[in-house]
């Protein structure tokens, strides 16, 4: 007799090639404490639907028990033919219990036992990944509003180009965080649900009770299609596509942080712990943590790329295509879990230089708030931004920095300016001016910082 699952069709041995090929345990096996709570729970609904009686049912979730004992231990030992986690685990749970394990498969397909096994999975993962996320975001908040005072110029095409808070560039990424953190509570929702029940793709013909089945296992919903159930790898599709935007989001801060920590720059320096040296220069401090988190980012973009490719061809119901769903959706989840706590490690331990940022601020910057002046005193914004222009223009002719440019100077621009127009050439000042919610003023940074701390309490 074979000791394939499927093993009673075939009289010809298979091609070890093809079983090496055809495995999955390699890769699955991290999914042995899901499919064991799976077939636990579904040993309680076969005896529910008298499929089982009560003592077979407590024997083979005893059983089951042990198995997982086994994995948890690392004491478990794979055998030649078990091509992948549910083989090997009903392999073991037999040779523990003997023939009664046999009955824990009926009506159920290693079809809806692996997409349930996933969901239950990854449904773990996100939790794990949201407190990291929230832990990242509570972290930026905290610091924004410590050094809510620190001035910096903010950069639009990599150019110096208005002065901001340093607290209001470091909530930028904060904000980006935040609504990865809500797409993520939202894929929670899709990623609960039970297609435990499907069979391999008609349905159980036995009356299993899916309601109570979600319900030991904790689903907040059943698939309602069983030809849908088992071959949906949108929650993979959905979620890697969540860890990509999550990873992109991280790799801008990184490149952010990669030039701010460079020499030409001096905003931060980066704690020894997640910096490394050369092999060949001595004096050098890389940033590797940061250029790693935006190298992985890569990574996470192409298994989201390979997945889709792997789903847009397929007929329906299950095809051993899916399979390849685990290794970018394993990876993926790995490579944000350490990400996530390599970047808060970063921003816990990162030291700002608020002098030298101090220093990168130049009157040039203030050239809008030039225009604003004379906006103020009723002069049309087009017209005002051309006299501020001419008064850059004048400034490189005479080659001095805006501010030294006389009041005599701008009135030959424009009659609107008059002795007030030098309190324009404070760059507290003109953060403050950015008073508006979502600017980047005292009030309405530290209005940001109230915002999330409410959002992390909720």
């Amino acid at each position: 007799m074979s000791s394939k699952l499927w093993g009673g069709r075939f009289s010809g041995k298979i091609d070890p090639l093809m079983e090496q090929f055809n495995a999955s345990l390699r890769f699955d096996q991290r999914l042995w404490k899901a499919d064991i709570v799976g077939s636990q729970a579904y040993a309680g609904a076969l005896a529910r639907a008298r499929l089982l009686t009560e003592a077979e049912a407590a024997q083979i979730v005893e059983g089951l028990g042990q198995v997982a004992e086994e994995w948890a231990s690392g004491a478990f030992v794979v055998a030649e033919g078990d091509e992948d986690i549910h083989t090997a685990n009903e392999r073991r749970l037999t040779e523990l219990i003997g023939p009664v394990a046999g009955k824990l498969h009926t009506g159920r397909s290693r079809n809806d036992q692996v997409a349930t096994d996933v969901r239950l999975w990854l449904r773990d993962q996100i939790a794990v990944l949201d407190d990291h996320l929230r832990d990242l975001i509570a972290t930026a908040a905290e610091r924004a509003a410590a050094e809510i005072e620190v001035l910096m110029p903010g950069y639009t095409h990599m150019q110096p180009a208005q002065p901001v808070r340093w607290s209001h560039w470091l909530l930028s990424h904060a904000w980006a965080w935040r609504r990865d953190a809500d797409r993520l509570e939202e894929l929670a929702v899709r990623v609960d649900v039970m297609p435990l029940g499907s069979g391999a793709l008609a349905g159980n013909p036995f009356g299993i009770d899916r309601a109570a089945l979600a319900n030991d296992l904790g689903f907040g919903a059943i698939s309602p299609n069983s030809m849908d159930a088992v071959s949906d790898r949108d929650f993979v599709a959905e979620f890697l596509f969540w860890a990509a935007l999550m990873m992109l989001h991280l790799s801008r801060f990184a490149e952010d942080l990669i030039i701010y920590s460079s020499r030409e720059f001096g905003f931060v320096t980066l704690a020894d712990a997640y910096s490394t040296g050369s092999s060949l220069m001595p004096q050098k401090k890389n940033p590797d943590a940061l250029e790693l988190l935006r190298g992985k980012s890569g990574r996470v973009v192409g298994h989201l790329t390979g997945l889709m490719t792997m789903l847009k061809g397929l007929p329906s119901t299950y095809n051993k295509d899916l399979q390849e769903d685990k290794e970018p959706l394993f990876d993926a989840v790995d490579s944000l879990a350490g990400a996530l706590q390599i970047a808060h490690g970063v921003l816990t331990t990162l030291t700002i230089h608020p002098a030298h940022m101090t220093l990168a601020l130049a009157p040039e910057m203030l050239a809008t708030d030039l225009a604003d002046y004379l906006v103020r005193r009723g002069v049309p914004f087009r017209e005002a931004h051309h006299v501020a222009g001419a008064a850059v223009k004048m400034a490189e002719v005479q080659g001095v920095p805006l501010a030294e440019l006389t009041l005599e100077d701008l009135q030959t621009l424009h009659s609107h300016f008059d002795g007030d127009v030098l309190a324009v050439w404070d760059f507290g000042h003109s953060v403050e001016q950015r008073d508006a919610a979502g600017g980047t003023s005292r009030r309405a940074v530290l209005a940001q910082v109230d915002a999330l701390r409410a959002w992390l309490a909720a």
